[in-house]
């Protein structure tokens, strides 16, 4: 039984479901390894110093919060000095559906990384479970490339934690995919919103 099954079986409303689930998310959060996001954060501000790209990939609803990271990034840390380069491969339908229906959804990320990483970009991949097959290959071309990967994990870390040079995980019981996911998109606050900070005290 997962934590939030555990939750559900001893509530008897919504309302109480809604307690136990915020207390559930507020444990994992301090749990947190902070050290990792702190690293993160100084990957962004280096490739942003540097003129590289940090592409964010993702599926269903980490597909989404790629989308939204870049958005943040790209546009809600413009200060006037040097941009983010953020581009989100969950973005494009007709490129993604190319792929997956002309050749097989593993490699719908791979193929795109293939026509603009370069060695120093960042390749941030978005995972609850860690284990999904077109993301692996993105890491593995990533590491031929000799890029950078990043990944925001949860669960056990999957596979991709193995195959990634910096993780941030959100350990739970397997199955918790929406606790995973809202703390994915609140590391994308607490980044993106440090960065915006950082840049504007700067300059």
């Amino acid at each position: 039984m997962n934590k939030l099954d555990e939750v559900f079986s001893v509530s008897r409303s919504a309302r109480d479901y809604a307690r136990g689930y915020c207390a559930h998310l507020s444990d994992l959060l301090g749990r947190l390894d902070y050290e990792a996001v702190d690293k993160v954060a100084g990957l962004f501000e280096q490739a942003r110093q540097d003129g590289r790209t940090i592409f964010f990939l993702g599926n269903g609803g980490s597909a989404a919060t790629a989308s939204h990271f870049v958005c943040d990034l790209g546009k809600g840390t413009k200060t006037g000095s040097r941009p983010f380069k953020a581009v989100g491969f969950a973005d494009n339908v007709a490129t993604m559906t190319a792929y997956a229906n002309d050749e097989a959804y593993e490699r719908v990320f791979s193929r795109q990384l293939e026509n603009f990483l370069e060695a120093g970009d960042l390749v941030v991949c978005i995972s609850a479970s860690g284990n999904s097959p077109n993301l692996i290959q993105a890491l593995k071309l990533a590491r031929e490339r000799q890029a950078v990967t990043i990944s925001l994990l949860g669960f056990d870390g999957g596979a991709m934690k193995a195959l990634s040079d910096h993780v941030v995980l959100v350990a739970t019981a397997k199955g918790e995919y929406g606790p995973v996911e809202d703390i994915h998109m609140i590391l994308d606050h607490i980044i993106t919103t440090y960065l915006y900070r950082k840049l504007t005290n700067a300059s």
